[in-house]
C-alpha cells in the first residue's frame, strides 16, 4: 500500500508531461501540413510513385 505514495505522483507527472508535449507540438504546428507530408513520402526525387514505378520495372527487365 505504501508503493501507491510513490505511483500515484509518478503517474500524475508523467500524464502532465505528456499533456505538454502535446500542447508544445500544437503550439509549434507540426500538424499544419498533413497532406504536404503524405504526398512527401510518396515522391522520390520530384516524380509521382507511377512514374518512379515504371522506371524500376524498367530497370529490372
Amino acid at each position: 500500500m505504501n508503493i501507491l505514495i510513490v505511483l500515484i505522483p509518478v503517474s500524475v507527472c508523467l500524464g502532465a508531461a505528456g499533456l505538454a508535449a502535446c500542447l508544445w507540438t500544437l503550439r509549434n504546428g507540426q500538424y499544419d501540413d498533413l497532406e504536404g507530408d503524405a504526398a512527401r513520402i510518396l515522391l522520390e526525387n520530384g516524380a509521382p510513385s507511377g512514374e518512379t514505378h515504371q522506371r524500376d520495372t524498367e530497370k529490372a527487365t
